[in-house]
């Protein structure tokens, strides 16, 4: 059943290949901008969430995979994700556009100029990137983690990529999971969350705890940044979904109704659970099942109907603010729970379409409970599993060779005083006249040495 592969790009994959539609095109730059919008909303929900002594370092570590990737992309990255393929629907050609400069001219299969395509497709390998830097919060070396996330969009994420969105056409075989397996993921549950949550798992291994996890308080540190970053993701997240629709059309308009109710439907999951457990609703468990229900209906959002899209979102609140407490039984210390939300939600969105489809909604898949049968859960199912594997191991490995050859974690000492003002010379906030700006620095006060 060829037409379940209901990325949009195989929806469209029969426009003409020089038809340029200025609708369109209005429509996908402007939901490209609110894709980038997302990385400062980002910055704000992780910033808030560290302790004040390391905020500057996790949204430098935010703004930082914005101009590593976005230049390993244009290099060779989206030939990797897009190019013809070159290996059995694994990997594209890193050659075919190199450097962008065959797509400056002519039109695309799309209906839109193939740059704003590229660009488009670019910012979602940025966000997918700077997810995973909340996994290690607190602890890495700032260009430890430039060198990772410029070899991670290379050997990690432009494959995924591939084998996620790239979707057959006339003379392109396209990548193994759209076009055989017929995966049902329409803006990146698998390619985008499930990849970064289980790099981010990867990585939080490699790099072990922070000093003092599961004895010292580590609450977030301001919690009204983490509310403000929340809004603009949900803002942003129009752009991400909807504009994969690559058209202002019925599907783009299904999907901006699938992910706002979702949204909403998560806050409510988490609350709900919080009010059943803890007694009390959180601030910070309304962000975080706000990002929980966006995060599950990334898959999902043009395969459901509005119904459907309450239930997902609504259980991917609930059941991530339970998988947010493994890492204390298991030990791992994912600093922001880049696995709890974003692993866990991906794979509730994900799976949630092998059941609750529907042929009525733009992909037209129908799934178990709408008498589908099991063949397109099972579909999901191999999907998450080998993006999940795939992104898990070669980022633990790549993340290893970086700690063996060049150091990964910054020193104990510098960790526990505050990796601001160790390794970017700053504070977040200026308390003491002096302290934690460039001034004391021009005026000879010493610092300690830079990881």
């Amino acid at each position: 059943m060829p037409s379940a592969s209901v990325t949009a790009l195989s929806a469209l994959a029969t426009t003409a290949p020089s038809q340029i539609d200025a609708g369109d095109t209005a429509w996908l730059l402007a939901a490209a901008a609110l894709v980038l919008l997302m990385v400062p909303g980002l910055a704000l929900f992780y910033g808030g969430m560290v302790r004040a002594k390391s905020v500057l370092n996790m949204m430098m570590m935010t703004f930082v995979s914005l101009a590593v990737i976005t230049v390993v992309w244009v290099l060779v990255g989206y030939s990797l994700a897009f190019g013809d393929d070159v290996g059995g629907g694994l990997l594209g050609d890193p050659h075919q556009y190199a450097g962008l400069r065959t797509l400056l001219d002519g039109g695309g299969w799309l209906g839109v100029p193939p740059i704003l395509f590229a660009c488009f497709q670019g910012l979602f390998a940025v966000i997918t990137g700077a997810l995973v830097s909340g996994a290690i919060a607190d602890r890495a070396r700032f260009g430890s983690w430039v060198v990772f996330v410029a070899l991670w969009t290379v050997l990690v994420y432009a494959p995924v990529a591939h084998w996620v969105f790239d979707t057959s056409r006339a003379g392109h075989v396209g990548g193994w999971l759209a076009n055989r397996v017929h995966l049902v993921d329409f803006a990146g549950g698998t390619a985008v969350e499930v990849c970064s949550g289980a790099s981010g798992l990867a990585l939080a291994v490699v790099l072990g705890r922070r000093v003092g996890f599961g004895s010292d308080p580590m609450r977030p540190h301001n919690l009204t940044l983490v509310m403000l970053g929340a809004g603009l993701l949900w803002v942003g997240w129009f752009g991400f979904n909807s504009g994969s629709a690559f058209a202002a059309d019925r599907t783009a308009a299904s999907v901006f109704a699938t992910t706002l109710v979702a949204g909403a439907a998560g806050t409510l999951g988490w609350l709900a659970l919080e009010r059943v457990r803890d007694g009390h609703a959180t601030s910070l468990g309304a962000a975080s099942g706000m990002v929980a229900g966006l995060v599950a209906i990334t898959p999902s959002c043009a395969a459901v109907t509005p119904l459907g899209a309450i239930v997902i979102g609504g259980a991917a609140g609930a059941i991530c603010a339970l998988a947010i407490g493994l890492k204390y039984r298991w030990r791992y210390d994912d600093s922001l729970d880049v696995v709890g939300v974003h692993l866990v939600g991906g794979l509730v969105g994900t799976l949630g379409v092998g059941l609750l489809a529907s042929a009525g909604a733009p992909s037209g898949v129908d799934g178990l409970l709408y008498g589908g049968g099991l063949t397109q859960l099972g579909r999901q199912l191999v999907g998450c599993a080998a993006v999940l594997v795939y992104a898990f191991v070669v980022s633990g490995v790549l993340g290893l060779v970086i700690r063996k050859v060049m150091g990964f974690r910054i020193h104990e000492d510098h960790e526990v005083s505050g990796i601001d003002q160790m390794v970017h010379a700053e504070s977040a906030y200026d308390i003491h006249s002096g302290a934690g700006s460039r001034t004391s620095v021009l005026h000879g006060a010493h610092l300690p040495h830079r990881d």
